[in-house]
């Protein structure tokens, strides 16, 4: 979910990302980190949902999910951790579209640490007939809101206790009180809680990792990022540093890119597929952004055509009659982004599309089954665009990601993938097991697939 603000042009991605940002006047579960217990670690939860064509399932979109500990006493909502966008969201009981009324509504007169206030932080005034709202438009719908000052925390404690514990922070907060149906009926998350740069919140105090290491200077300036490749296996989100039980390598350290304008972004100096160069980064100027709310791998328009191109690839003669082929299994090209010490690289497992499609040969009286690449075309004018590509689930499943505040840098490993069971309840939605719709899981490898 990428989050535009008033130095970044619109931005279209998957199911929500933000487009403009408009200011006016209206009448975890938690446990202790092993390397050190400072670290806060908090599971997330991947849901499928089906995206519908003419009443039939085609592919499946997917987000993932934690519990954050809002008020006193706490009430408990699921969030989108988002490093695309600056602010805390969530549904208030004041809200009453339908699709607020899905979703668990924070209940303000219910806590006793909150406080009304304009967008500024100014207290708002008892007998106040109006107040400062903010308008949050989404490539597929908006939500409206007004701002309340409140504790925030990612682990449960007693009203007593307030902001004043490791791992809690007072924070300016956007409550919904509109929301659209569409996208955010379809998914069971409550909020979205944004952890892009402070430059792309309203101010400093909606920066939730911001402002949680000011209230909390012992908390090391990092925060970072697991997905899991398998079922069976918790995702995870981690404030105050980085497990290494979760790394597989090296981690390469990458500078912020053009950090005024909000995005944990790095410069690439170069993309190749196999030995071929995308002759539309040859000349260094293309950037890519991490985004933990986007399921794709987003590609500059421009650069879709050709890279579907040099991605695609036939699939074997012998195999071409067997039932169930899938495209992620079979050998394929390497995709590398070069930055300036660091290659993050993906293989067809990361990039393609499951199922095979048929294509008549030209010239030719026959067809042939070919794979083809998964990508999602990015729009973005400058100064963020217009060659940008965002790393979404692809990449954050192949790599474990670090971000470092403090010095505006993002660390990326080999994601060291854990074999056990979850800790929390399995994935919702899950597409039927086998399924080679795009966006399903890889099944697992019982016999070994050779080209």
């Amino acid at each position: 979910m990428l989050q535009s603000n008033n130095r970044a042009a619109p931005a279209v991605l998957r199911f929500a990302g933000v487009i403009s940002l408009l200011l006016r006047t209206s009448s975890a579960w938690l446990w202790a980190s092993e390397e050190a217990a400072s670290i806060h670690s908090i599971p997330l939860k991947k849901q499928y949902v089906p995206v519908q064509k003419d009443g039939k399932t085609v592919a499946y979109k997917t987000a993932y999910f934690g519990e954050v500990h809002v008020g006193a006493p706490h009430q408990t909502f699921t969030v989108v951790f988002d490093t695309g966008s600056g602010h805390l969201i969530l549904p208030s009981t004041g809200c009453a579209s339908p699709a607020c009324a899905k979703h668990k509504r924070y209940n303000r007169t219910s806590s006793h640490s909150a406080v009304d206030i304009e967008y500024d932080g100014t207290k708002l005034r008892p007998d106040a007939t109006e107040r400062d709202q903010v308008a949050i438009a989404f490539g597929t719908g908006e939500v409206q809101g007004e701002f309340v000052s409140e504790d925030v925390c990612l682990q449960p404690g007693t009203a007593e206790q307030g902001a004043n514990r490791p791992g809690c922070v007072n924070l300016r907060v956007v409550l919904a009180s509109k929301m659209t149906e569409d996208p955010f009926s379809h998914f069971d998350f409550d909020g979205v809680l944004g952890l892009g740069l402070q430059t792309l919140a309203l101010s400093p105090e909606f920066s939730f990792f911001g402002q949680m290491l000011v209230q909390n200077p012992q908390m090391k300036p990092l925060f970072s990022v697991f997905l899991a490749q398998n079922e069976g296996v918790d995702s995870v989100i981690s404030f105050g540093g980085h497990e290494e039980k979760f790394t597989a390598g090296e981690i390469q350290w990458v500078p912020v890119a053009m950090s005024e304008l909000g995005y944990w972004q790095v410069r690439l100096k170069n993309v190749k597929i196999g030995n071929q160069v995308v002759e539309e980064c040859q000349d260094g100027s293309c950037r890519a952004i991490l985004d933990t709310g986007t399921s794709l791998l987003g590609v500059p328009r421009q650069a879709v055509r050709s890279m579907h191109r040099m991605l695609a690839r036939p699939v074997p003669e012998e195999m071409s009659h067997q039932p169930g082929i899938d495209c992620r299994r079979l050998a394929g090209s390497q995709l590398d982004f070069e930055m300036e010490d660091a290659v993050m690289s993906l293989s067809p497992e990361d990039y393609s599309r499951p199922l095979p499609f048929n294509m008549t040969m030209p010239n030719q009286d026959k067809w042939r089954l070919f794979c083809r690449s998964l990508l999602l075309p990015v729009e973005m004018a400058e100064p963020l665009g217009p060659k940008v590509f965002i790393w979404g689930e692809p990449v954050l499943r192949r790599y474990y990601t670090i971000y470092d505040l403090a010095n505006k840098r993002i660390g990326l490993a080999r994601a060291r993938q854990p074999v056990g069971q979850a800790s929390s309840p399995a994935s919702v939605g899950a597409p039927p097991a086998g399924s080679l719709l795009s966006g399903s899981p890889l099944a697992p490898l019982t016999t070994e697939v050779t080209t």
